[in-house]
């Protein structure tokens, strides 16, 4: 099935189809993402990053809560980054309208990550649905085909022999990710993140629970204004 992240009308129909075709969820894993991309927009014209990595995986999972709810015990796994230590989260520019940094505005992407995992852990209590967020670590991947010194045709060749010692290969990089998702240890865990398969603690922004509410509702309204416009029913 088709699915775009980077608009909400192939999300909503991704759900939809999905829940005609499947009578359970099990494991929801938020793992797509965009990184360090010149300043652009989604079809429904959130910028880019966070229009990604944050608002369509918000979307998606509240689209998809009540089947996770109805298969529990269930878990959701969010990829955040240790990217989330390195840049401010941006709440009176949320969609970097007035100024845009692509490695700041990805690790504000990723501050917004844990966060709401943070805020949906609490709503999630006594579900049996349970979420998480982690760093896979740095993964030699697509996702790094924006990095201008990684990519860099005078730098490439110094790059490419300074990182392989620090990259992670997409099996590897799978690995905590997989443990997230499948650890029996972590049954009863949510709220927590992890990097190299053990618990890690995240900076004080990224667990401030007053701002995790912000984005949350912030969050909704964004989107929701955005369905009206376009015309898509919820129901």
């Amino acid at each position: 099935m088709k699915l775009d992240l980077a608009s909400l009308k192939s999300i909503k129909d991704f759900a939809d189809n999905f829940k005609k075709i499947e009578s359970r969820l099990d494991i929801l894993i938020n793992n797509a993402g965009i990184m360090h991309c010149p300043r652009m927009v989604t079809q429904d014209g959130f910028e880019m990053q966070i229009g990604v990595n944050h608002l369509g995986h918000f979307y998606l999972t509240n689209l998809l809560l009540d089947l996770l709810k109805k298969s529990a015990p269930s878990r959701i796994v969010v990829l955040s980054s240790l990217a989330h230590k390195f840049g401010p989260f941006k709440k009176n520019d949320f969609l970097s309208e007035h100024s845009y940094s692509p490695s700041k505005v990805y690790s504000h992407s990723k501050i917004a990550n844990i966060l709401f995992a943070h805020e949906l852990a609490k709503r999630l209590q006594g579900t049996k649905v349970t979420i998480n967020s982690l760093h896979p670590g740095v993964v030699e991947s697509e996702l790094t085909r924006h990095h201008t010194i990684i990519n860099n045709a005078v730098f490439r060749p110094i790059a490419t022999v300074l990182k392989w010692p620090f990259f992670k290969t997409t099996s590897n990089g799978a690995q905590t990710t997989i443990y997230a998702a499948l650890d029996p240890d972590l049954e009863l865990v949510s709220g927590a993140y992890f990097a190299d398969c053990q618990p890690k603690k995240t900076t004080s922004v990224a667990r401030d629970d007053d701002l995790a509410k912000w984005l949350w509702d912030e969050s909704e309204r964004l989107i929701n204004l955005k369905l009206i416009q376009l015309g898509i029913n919820e129901n």
